[in-house]
């Protein structure tokens, strides 16, 4: 159960990192499309959104599958072929 807990705590950040990136993005491509007319500022804002997705997004979405098919082999595939509503059944 250990090593559920950390591939977990690993997945979580992954994800968040994942999501924080989804979400920042577009904004940087807004303050882009504001400044066309500028080439200095439109040369920063390009390196910003290359560096935030090739160096924050990909690796974190990566891990996050990773970590994500290390909790499925760690808890076992039989887990699909349980009911999940009978499992929130408490008698």
């Amino acid at each position: 159960m250990n090593a559920y807990l950390f591939f977990k705590s690993l997945h979580l950040i992954a994800v968040i990192s994942w999501m924080a990136g989804l979400l920042y993005l577009p904004r940087i491509f807004v303050y882009h499309a504001e400044n066309m007319n500028k080439e200095e500022i439109c040369t920063v804002f390009k390196t910003m959104e290359k560096k935030l997705y090739y160096y924050i997004m990909m690796p974190a979405m990566t891990l996050s599958w990773v970590f994500g098919l290390l909790l499925l082999h760690s808890v076992g595939f039989s887990i699909f072929s349980e009911n999940f509503f009978s499992s929130l059944i408490v008698v």
